[in-house]
């Protein structure tokens, strides 16, 4: 009952919004013309993520948004047009623009060391017209050469090496920003929300870096269309799947091992990856010499995967999946804890000016709490809480210094605090 709800309150505002987007449709009334298109690596069709789009002859332009897609609107004439990103080597495209035109652009990857270093300044007001403050965005590139805890790459040590952000515990993977705790943190895998980002007790986080494709923190100036919280969100964007060629990366760590396959099912059209991680503690506890470390259980796994389909230029769709958990068992008590999510979202392009993407979400967390099984007494707890939401957010590039961000958002929240359940008489 409640799915139908959603979907029939998700169709009849879309409607609403769609009739609205015909103010913001090709035509301008100011004579301008719009070129628009996405913007991927070259190697992999991975979309960029902030990706610079620059017009030569009026110095002004404008960044690809966090599906890879670009709009500007510009009076008709000639322009060169540079293409740019950390990282891959420049595009310039001279185009001759009469009409409204589509450009999609791959960059290259660039393996170019830089002979010289420039420094530069930045206005004195670029804090305060600044489209966005308090933000601080890595590449898993930038990741990856931060050093690693015994070989394990992790997104959330990176994150507390940033200013402003600090460890909330001595080799803990929680973090407080500007003095708040640790729940005062959003935290969003591919829009969905992720409660407990931790494994192993705080050591290692949730986050696979193989499956990792961006990485932003808000730390003030929380965009309307995330919600909020009190200290900072944390937006985590999973790879979209080579959609090239097979390939397969992996690792052997003290810890755990990890293993990553992704591809075209469809060249250039349908991509997979699918990404998995585990510890192997319960391999080598057998071979303790004390019986009560042989006892134990202890390890922790998580699995990202995700498939994106191109039906055409206008539309796209993404589906993604999280799943992992933490388990800890002896003869004395069991615990445990995870998380799932799952997210479809749908880009469409109503015109080269408004960009649309519809959201269904779910995200589930988990844990357990116990005595081990078959004893006098013995008991388990069990807790849940479960989100269903859907979000359709839209974006209107009016011009180059006015971009609309509107759309709306609803989420279902169910608590479940303990079940209690006992095996004894």
């Amino acid at each position: 009952m409640f799915k139908k709800i959603f979907l029939s309150l998700s169709l009849f505002l879309s409607l609403q919004l769609i009739s609205t987007n015909d103010l913001f449709a090709d035509g301008d009334q100011s004579g301008k013309v719009t070129i628009s298109g996405s913007i991927k690596d070259a190697s992999t069709g991975e979309s960029l993520i902030g990706a610079t789009v620059y017009v030569l002859e009026l110095k002004t332009g404008g960044v690809s948004n966090v599906y890879g897609f670009y709009s500007i609107s510009l009076h008709p004439g000639k322009y060169t047009i540079e293409y740019s990103y950390l990282g891959y080597s420049s595009v310039k495209r001279v185009i001759e623009l009469k009409s409204s035109l589509k450009m999609n652009i791959e960059l290259p990857v660039t393996t170019d060391e830089l002979e010289s270093v420039v420094i530069t300044g930045e206005a004195v007001n670029k804090n305060i017209v600044k489209a966005e403050m308090s933000v601080e965005k890595l590449s898993i590139a930038r990741i990856r050469d931060i050093p690693a805890l015994m070989g394990e790459v992790d997104v959330i040590k990176a994150i507390q090496l940033l200013p402003g952000v600090q460890s909330a515990a001595e080799g803990s993977s929680g973090f407080s920003v500007r003095g708040g705790s640790t729940d005062q943190n959003l935290i969003l895998l591919d829009e969905a929300t992720v409660y407990n980002a931790s494994h192993l007790l705080g050591f290692f986080s949730v986050f696979n870096n193989d499956a990792v494709k961006d990485v932003a923190l808000y730390k003030g100036d929380i965009p309307a269309q995330y919600g909020g919280r009190l200290s900072s969100l944390l937006d985590i964007r999973m790879k979209d799947g080579n959609s090239k060629k097979w390939a397969a990366t992996g690792g052997i760590g003290l810890l755990s091992s990890r293993l990553t396959i992704e591809g075209p099912i469809i060249k250039d059209k349908t991509t997979i990856i699918a990404s998995g991680r585990r510890t192997y503690f319960d391999i080598f506890l057998p071979l303790a010499k004390n019986k009560e470390i042989r006892d134990n259980t202890l390890f922790f796994y998580d699995f990202n995967a995700k498939i994106t389909h191109s039906f055409s230029d206008k539309d796209k769709v993404f589906l993604s999946g999280y799943l992992g958990r933490d388990v800890f068992k002896n003869k004395f008590g069991l615990f445990g804890f995870g998380n799932k999510t799952f997210s479809l979202r749908w880009n469409h392009v109503f015109s080269p000016k408004t960009f649309s993407n519809l959201s269904l979400i779910q995200s589930n967390y988990d844990y357990v709490l116990g005595t081990a099984e078959g004893q006098a007494n013995s008991f388990r707890w069990d807790s849940k809480l479960k989100d269903y939401g859907y979000k359709y957010d839209f974006t209107t590039y009016l011009n180059g210094s006015n971009t609309l961000r509107y759309g709306f958002s609803s989420v279902y929240h169910t608590f479940d605090p303990g079940t209690a359940s006992s095996d004894d008489d």
